[in-house]
């Protein structure tokens, strides 16, 4: 498909606190939409394109039954070219498509198939099944076909069926479209009996009297041991929320260098930086430097062929006297990695990673 390179710039990787999926742009409805099981527990999550740049998006509508929700991401710059999602197009047996997202939370891929039923009857709803690889990491993400218009909305896979995806179908994502005008921008959910929209939490629909469950309105709050971390991360002045990648996990950049915190062995919070790819050349210096370097309580080794700077800490000791220096000692291995990787290109002729910005 002649688009695809275009279109692609308008998927991206939605990073919340529990995990990733996928969601994408839609130029005439200016927002992002993706599934709603992607952002649950979340009010606030990030979102982040190919450029590894990642941005604050708020969630300001989710339908819990049809697995939808809206995203809006305001300092998001708009993608010149997007999924054509108003279409006449109709989805038949055998037609091919394609499948753009995040699959395991990887870099972005593209998977292709064929529809195998485009009404395929699952739980009393109807969905398009297709043969395409989807993977956890897909959902939310687009199914389009080979003229880059949105068929269907990634929302499954059974774990014990192979070959077998499922996507929800245009027919509903329209009829939640519909509704995109009447969004104040106040977060909103869409009633799974009679889809009226409520903006206040409640224990029941107003329009309909159906039971709502309150917990849609509120965020799953974080670990204590979360919190603590965060605290790092807000020294460097980034909010926390573009660093999150997962339960206790956070992925974010600090200039040019990756960071990566997360548990290790149950007991340790690790924090660690793939700074560089070993040159082919000054290996000896560049050896004798990461031996014989002060880096202080950080950490420079050597795993396969990437040089690393770590810190590792029990987690008990964030409960210490020592928990501001402690605090202090992860959001200077940021600023620090960010230095090193370029005196190790500078100094050693040592090329940054693939991880790197």
């Amino acid at each position: 498909m002649s688009d695809i390179k275009n279109i692609e710039n308008s998927v991206y990787r939605i990073n919340t606190s529990s995990g990733s999926g996928t969601g994408f742009y839609s130029l005439e409805d200016d927002i992002i939409i993706t599934n709603y099981h992607v952002i649950a527990g979340s009010l606030v999550v990030s979102v982040e394109g190919q450029d590894k740049n990642r941005y604050i998006a708020k969630v300001i509508y989710a339908n819990q039954g049809k697995d939808i929700a809206f995203l809006k991401a305001a300092d998001l710059p708009k993608p010149i070219k997007t999924i054509v999602t108003k279409h006449n197009t109709e989805v038949a047996s055998r037609d091919k498509i394609m499948v753009l997202g995040y699959p395991y939370g990887m870099p972005f891929t593209v998977t292709e198939g064929i529809v195998s039923n485009p009404r395929q009857l699952v739980n009393d709803s109807n969905f398009i099944q297709t043969d395409a690889a989807i993977n956890p990491g897909n959902s939310g993400g687009p199914v389009i076909n080979e003229k880059g218009e949105l068929i269907g909305v990634v929302t499954s896979k059974f774990s014990d069926a192979d070959n077998m995806g499922f996507a929800i179908p245009m027919e509903t994502l329209r009829d939640e479209l519909e509704i995109v005008t009447e969004l104040t921008g106040i977060y909103t959910i869409g009633c799974h009996s009679c889809n009226g929209l409520i903006e206040e939490k409640v224990s029941y629909c107003p329009n309909c009297g159906n039971d709502i469950d309150e917990k849609l309105f509120e965020e799953n709050p974080l670990s204590d041991f979360s919190l603590k971390v965060e605290e790092a991360i807000s020294k460097l002045n980034i909010d926390p929320v573009l660093a999150r990648s997962g339960n206790e996990r956070w992925y974010f950049h600090q200039g040019s260098a990756a960071i990566r915190m997360f548990v290790y062995d149950n007991n340790y919070l690790f924090a660690t930086s793939p700074l560089n790819d070993l040159p082919r050349k000054n290996l000896i210096d560049i050896y004798e430097y990461i031996l014989t370097a002060d880096t202080g309580v950080h950490r420079l080794s050597i795993s396969g062929n990437q040089i690393y700077l770590s810190y590792r800490v029990h987690i008990s000791d964030l409960y210490s006297e020592n928990k501001e220096e402690i605090l202090e000692n992860i959001a200077q291995l940021a600023a620090k990695a960010d230095d090193l990787d370029n005196l190790f290109v500078n100094d050693f002729g040592a090329k940054m990673t693939n991880y790197s910005k």
